[in-house]
Order: C-alpha cells, then structure tokens, then sequence
C-alpha cells in the first residue's frame, strides 16, 4: 500500500507569477505616469542574512519596474540620525513604502523607528496605525509574511469560511496579524503561545495550521489533522549532518513526518520564504497607488 503524500505548495513559482503580475502593472502605470513607485529600504549594521534579504529585495523592486534604493548604515548610526533619514523619505514625493530591516542595534528603539515611518509608506505593515485598522476590519498595509501564507491558502483552499484555524506564534511581525487575517476570511481561529496546554491535541483539530514560533521541527507530522493545510513559516539552519559543520534550512514543522499526513503543505525552503517579498512589492504598489489616487490593479 503506498504512503499518502501531501501536495506541497510551490511557494516559489507563486512569488514569480505575482511579482510578474506585478511588474505588467507598473508597465501599464507608466504609460501616464512619469514617476515609478519608490521603495526605499535602510540596513543599519552588517547583519549577513540581513544583508542577502536586502539585496534579494533591491534586485527584484527593480525587475518589477520599482525604483529601488537602499541606505545602508553603519552598525553605530544614532537613532536620531536614522530618524532624520526616515523624516526625509516620509517627504520625498519619489518614495512610496520605507522598510527599515530588523534587527537594529541595541542603541535604536524598534517601535520608535516603526512609529516614525509615514502609515500610508509602511509597507511592512507594523505601524500601530495599519495594525488597528487590520484589527478593527479596515483597510490596511498588512504585514508580508502573513499577506503571502493568506494567498497561498486562498489559491489552494479557495474560500476559508468556516474552516478551525490554529496560529502556533503571537508575535507582532507573522502571530497576530496572521490571526487578524485569518478571522476577516470567517475562519475560526485559536491562537498558539508557549503557555497553551495540549498543543498537540489543539493541532489535531485544525484544518489549517500556521506554525510560526522558530523551533525547528517543533510540530509533529501526528499533530497534524489528516488532510489540514499546513503552512510553515519557521526558517531554522541546523547541523545538515554531514559531520563537517554545514548547515541546512528547516521549518518548524518535522517535513517528513508531516508530509505524509496533510492534505497540502509548504516546503522549507521555497514555500512562504519567497511568498514574503514578494507582498512587500505588492504593498509598495497599493501605497503608490493609494498616494496618487488611482485604482490598486490587485485588490
């Protein structure tokens, strides 16, 4: 008897047609317009992953038509002056979103620095203002990871309506937007913490599970509802086991284990990983377009 296996979700092949779509967009806009939209992304320190994300995002604004341009900062920049930055780009007419990557260093408070980007230019979504609006139903800039895991569901699940959804994660960046999201859709939703008795039980019942807390391989595949979505969003490098110090990414959930259990799943890398550029190019769009006036193509 052969082994059911999960459908995994191409994570991948769905961040380039979306980011295709995107740049057939920005082509159509430009035909009027003679100012592209502006995404402008400041990197304080050295931080190495910091710096390949950053360098992913600069070279794939700029295929999809963007203007892209990237402050880079050393890791001893006082917080005043990278508020002074932040000042200047809220005001210049050729920025439409600002993303300052975290982490910053010690010496710059996170929520001071996210409080200063300009609402309607906060295309990561965490501007307590886009956060309230998400809450309360309104439109908002919404966070990417948890926006690209809500369209990879859509597009394999259709309509969530109804469905018992289970958030492993109450951070501010992927738990609780995720939630948000998850509830406007008509789900029926618990969220997951450290604190929460019976997880695995929990788990069990979920038709959709999004694991988002950073231990790797933490959910395993009998946690996991015969036939549920599940969408990893942990990025974990662990020892590949070769024995000579090499590494290799894993999520939060035991893929192997898991795999045979789901109905559909995302894979670790390529499943939300690109997903989540790929929405930061999308809410740049829909912050140019909401600046200028005109009809976001993608709502």
């Amino acid at each position: 008897m052969t082994e059911a296996t999960a459908r995994l979700i191409d994570g991948k092949a769905v961040a380039a047609e979306i980011r295709a779509e995107i740049g057939r967009h920005v082509a159509a806009i430009m035909r009027d317009r003679a100012v592209p939209p502006g995404l402008a992304v400041i990197l304080i320190g050295e931080d190495p992953a910091s710096q390949v994300y950053v360098r992913s995002k600069e070279k794939l604004a700029g295929e999809a038509g963007f203007k892209s341009v990237v402050y880079r900062r050393p890791a001893d920049t006082p917080e005043e002056a990278l508020l002074t930055l932040i000042e200047g780009l809220n005001e210049d007419p050729t920025i439409h979103g600002i993303l300052v990557q975290l982490p910053v260093p010690a010496q710059i408070d996170e929520a001071k620095i996210i409080e200063a980007i300009s609402p309607e230019k906060d295309v990561d979504g965490f501007h307590p203002t886009n956060v309230g609006r998400l809450v309360a139903g309104q439109s908002a800039l919404v966070p990417c990871t948890p926006l690209g895991c809500l369209t990879l569901l859509k597009r394999e699940l259709g309509d969530l309506s109804g469905a018992n959804a289970v958030v492993i994660g109450r951070s501010n960046i992927v738990g609780k937007p995720m939630a948000s999201l998850l509830l406007r859709e008509s789900c029926t939703v618990t969220t997951a913490h450290s604190r929460t008795r019976d997880l695995p039980d929990l788990c069990r019942r979920a038709d959709i599970l999004v694991p988002a807390i950073g231990k790797p391989r933490f959910v395993k595949g009998d946690w996991v509802k015969p036939g549920a979505a599940v969408i990893d969003v942990g990025i974990n490098r662990v020892d590949a086991g070769r024995g000579d110090g090499s590494t290799r990414l894993v999520g939060d959930v035991d893929f192997d284990s898991a795999v045979k259990v789901a109905g559909v799943i995302t894979p670790v890398p390529g499943g939300v990983g690109p997903m989540t550029i790929a929405m930061l190019l999308r809410n740049t769009l829909e912050a140019y377009c909401r600046i200028n006036r005109i009809p976001f193509p993608m709502a």
